[in-house]
């Protein structure tokens, strides 16, 4: 109980001055003059004055508030390493246990490093949730904060934190621990795809500068070489990045005997792989209104090298005039078709035909450059169910269909087949959705026989309209109609030739992004996202494999034709490998080299500098320590309250502040004055002063 008086004046303060300070001082000069009876008239005029500021007698029930002590718990991926979990589990009963014991303490038991949210799993972050667990306590009531952890904490002040209680770390683990790292020390982001990147990295031991080690240096999961690296050194590195877009780049050295983890013997680079500018041979049998959609749409593409030959004059046109005085450049069929036909990566014959301006021989080594891994589009028009069709070549060895002669001439809209539906290079095309398709009409198909690969769209009566083939390591595509720049053009609204045309041109040229049977996963945050392209009704399952090595199954359900996907909520940073059926694919969940695994040796350090700012201390939970009591298999200090100027800190123990911060639960209240007793003594007063005034 807390006892004191309060004055709850009857009248104003003005008021009370204006009436009681004149007599006060008259009272004042009768006393100094010693006049008969100035005592008494002083006292009544002290006990009038007494019941007007009417003093209160309160007598207030207070209950005390708690200290609030904060209790964080280390719980990231590298807490898992060795016996720390079980230091951290047998610590945090023990601490329980004892604070149990002490009523002052309102303890918070915080776990950190759990989050779902990847950059919150990628570092360990404890002063972060030890902000948190302080947010609604006043300064006044912080007891202070005791921190279950290996000492890796990366978001670490380098003096005091935030409030002013003692911070202690009690650090699982062992003295003297032994690891191996390996990291990247420049690895660019991009690099063009079939040319050396240079990289360089470094091997780094707890044991400082080694004998050498050999690194296996892995591209999209084929390991690609062995490099002999000197611990500690930088080291430099070259690979060849095989593909164009995103490309994982891997080093890997062995566990050492004694070693904490392997956890951190890999690095991971992510190179985005881009090609050099594509080279494509165009060469236009004749001109004629969709000559210049072709050029138009490959001269727009940046990453292509276009070369386009026109046949203006067909040499059976025999009017005398000098070949020199017709050809704008001449045609050079050997140095293009023999010497640097390798160089290009993709052959269009727009409506060509053979007119001798190619020897026979040369449509051979056509045929062999298809074979050997190169790409050959036939953009057909008339000519090629003609006499002179290039099919009565020895290119029709590369070719997949043969014509039958017939032209049909009759309007219709291009569809999409089943295949196409599902194809990567026509699925989703802008306007086929719609029935008629949202794009307008063309007016001519080629008629061909058994036609061979992917028909992928139709024209008129069904008929094949775009052929998509492989031939040995190359391909080969096939439009049969010569009418595409009508939606160039916009002809009743046009239509996605772009689209259409880039996507073909693409394909030939292997891009992965249009491959038929394609598997593909990327980390977003913690989650796996993985995506296949198939034209199968049902590719099957997924078989994960994580990062610890566990396998785990994931279901791919169809989302759009030919695309089925699935996802997996892991809680492991690092490289994932994802198999189904024959194809295989990597992915990297997390932050490539998190923080949380580039140093995992346990330590006293990062905490020793906040913690000594607040009194506080820094000690190790091993059962080797020397200070504590044993509580299972850890060494506990003991647990000591504490005044807020006292030490906090001991050889043993670790202290806690207790707060002086209360409640008011009840106010009981008394009248001095009030009632008869006060009108009584005021009374007394006044008479004996009028009675001695009488005499």
């Amino acid at each position: 109980m807390n006892w004191s008086i309060s004055f709850e004046p009857l009248v104003s303060w003005p008021l009370f001055g204006l009436l009681f300070v004149p007599l006060l001082l008259l009272a004042l000069v009768g006393l100094w003059f010693r006049q008969r009876g100035s005592a008494l008239r002083f006292i009544a005029l002290l006990a009038l004055a007494a019941a007007l500021l009417n003093p209160v007698f309160l007598a207030e029930e207070r209950e005390a508030l708690k200290s609030v002590v904060a209790l964080i718990v280390d719980r990231s991926q590298s807490q898992d390493i060795g016996d720390r979990a079980k230091q951290t589990d047998e610590a945090l009963a023990g601490l329980q246990q004892r604070l149990a014991r002490f009523k002052q303490f309102d303890v918070r038991v915080v776990e950190a490093g759990k989050s779902e949210a990847a950059d919150e799993r990628t570092e360990t972050r404890l002063f972060s949730a030890l902000e948190g667990t302080f947010r609604d306590v006043p300064p006044s009531r912080i007891g202070g904060a005791i921190m279950i952890t290996d000492g890796e904490v990366h978001d670490a002040p380098a003096g005091a934190p935030e409030f002013n209680a003692p911070l202690h770390a009690l650090i699982t683990g062992n003295e003297h621990e032994k690891d191996r790292r390996i990291r990247f020390e420049n690895a660019p982001r991009f690099g063009l795809v079939g040319k050396p990147l240079d990289m360089t990295y470094r091997v780094i031991s707890t044991e400082g500068d080694g004998a050498p080690v050999d690194v296996r240096v892995s591209v999209n999961g084929e390991q690609v070489s062995v490099e002999r690296a000197t611990v500690g050194q930088p080291m430099k590195l070259s690979v060849t990045i095989p593909n164009a877009g995103r490309n994982i780049v891997q080093l890997g050295i062995d566990r050492e005997p004694g070693e904490l983890t392997d956890a951190n013997n890999r690095a991971i680079a992510l190179v985005d792989g881009i090609r050099e500018n594509l080279r494509v041979l165009l060469v236009s049998g004749e001109p004629h209104a969709g000559e210049r959609t072709w050029r138009n749409l490959l001269k727009s593409d940046a990453s292509v090298d276009l070369v386009h030959f026109t046949i203006l004059r067909p040499p059976e046109k025999q009017d005398g005039t000098p070949i020199n005085e017709l050809s704008l450049i001449a045609f050079p069929t050997r140095e293009l078709f023999v010497e640097k036909i390798k160089d290009f990566d993709l052959i269009i014959f727009d409506r060509y035909q053979h007119r001798d301006v190619l020897p026979i021989l040369y449509y051979d080594y056509i045929s062999e450059y298809v074979e050997k891994g190169g790409a050959l589009l036939i953009a057909a028009g008339p000519e090629y169910a003609g006499e002179n069709s290039i099919a009565r070549t020895p290119l029709n060895a590369a070719l997949p269909a043969m014509p039958t002669g017939e032209v049909v001439d009759k309007a219709f809209y291009p569809r999409l087949t089943d295949l196409g539906q599902r194809h990567p290079v026509t699925r989703g095309l802008d306007g086929s959705a719609s029935e008629p398709p949202h794009w307008s009409r063309w007016f001519r198909t080629i008629g061909v026989k058994n036609p061979e690969g992917e028909v992928v769209m139709k024209g008129a009566d069904d008929r094949p309209l775009l052929l998509l083939d492989r031939k040995g390591e190359g391909r080969v595509g096939m439009l049969l109609s010569d009418q595409g720049w009508l939606w160039a053009r916009g002809f009743e609204g046009g239509g996605p030739h772009v689209q259409l045309y880039r996507r073909i041109a693409h394909w030939l040229m292997k891009e992965p992004e249009l491959e038929e049977e394609r598997l593909t996963a990327d980390g977003r945050g913690m989650m796996l996202e993985i995506r296949r392209q198939t034209m199968s009704d049902d590719p099957g399952p997924a078989q994960v494999i994580t990062p610890s090595g566990k396998a785990v199954t994931v279901k791919l359900e169809k989302s759009e034709p030919g695309i089925f996907t699935g996802s997996l909520q892991t809680s492991e940073i690092g490289l994932y490998q994802i198999g189904n059926g024959d194809l295989t694919a990597l992915a990297h969940v997390g932050p490539i080299n998190a923080p949380e695994f580039s140093d995992v040796v346990s330590t006293e350090d990062r905490l020793k500098a906040p913690a000594e700012a607040t009194g506080g201390s820094v000690r190790r939970l091993a059962p080797s320590s020397t200070l504590g009591n044993l509580a299972g298999g850890v060494a506990l200090p003991s647990i000591v309250p504490v005044r807020s100027s006292a030490a906090a800190s001991g050889d043993d123990w670790i202290g806690l502040r207790t707060t002086d911060d209360s409640t008011l639960k009840a106010v009981s209240r008394v009248p001095l004055f009030g009632g008869f007793l006060g009108l009584g003594l005021l009374l007394l007063a006044i008479g004996s002063m009028w009675y001695r005034e009488g005499r």
